[in-house]
């Protein structure tokens, strides 16, 4: 029986321009930077802005593919060792949510997990989320550091920085090939 959250049901959105923007991240992290600097955010700033309102919609929808795509591959690897993804990989991204109390408000951190659980469950986060109503400002927030955690993950986890933005680019390559 098909899931109305199954995701070939689900808008890709904006994929480029979100792993665009996680990928920044992840590259000032890595850099040594703890916060972007003013440049940095100034220039997401603008493009955020530029996209107006149905653009921040297909950006939402891009990362919620991230987080699809990362969950999904994750969901392989772990299972190539016997391990659940959820088991493994929900409770410590929540742990790490909840510990970043500044940009992660407490309330938003069950429906990131939820979205995480959705995922790996093989369900679309896009459509498991639209189900409760639209995004809140709280919870972009929160998506984008889901999704920046996630990358993070599957770059530890390879112990290769560039990998979880490789793994999306060839991907987004393959579709477009003819």
């Amino acid at each position: 029986m098909s899931s109305p959250c199954d995701p070939q049901h689900a808008p890709v959105g904006d994929v480029s321009g979100a792993l665009m923007m996680i990928d920044s991240q992840l590259k000032a992290v890595y850099d040594g930077k703890t916060r972007p600097d003013a440049e940095q955010r100034e220039l997401v700033h603008q493009f955020a802005a530029s996209l107006g309102p149905e653009g921040i919609d297909d950006l939402l929808d891009g990362a919620c593919t991230l987080v699809y795509m990362y969950m999904q591959w994750l969901r392989r690897a772990y299972e190539s060792h016997d391990k659940d993804v959820i088991e493994y990989v929900v409770p410590s991204l929540v742990g790490s949510m909840r510990a970043m109390t500044r940009s992660i408000r407490p309330e938003a951190v069950p429906t990131m997990a939820g979205l995480l659980a959705a995922a790996g469950s093989g369900l679309s986060p896009s459509l498991w989320r639209r189900q409760y109503g639209d995004w809140t400002p709280h919870e972009m927030t929160s998506l984008e550091a889901t999704v920046f955690l996630l990358a993070d993950h599957v770059n530890r986890l390879t112990e290769d920085r560039d990998f979880a933005t490789r793994l999306v680019s060839d991907a987004l390559a393959k579709a477009e090939a003819p």
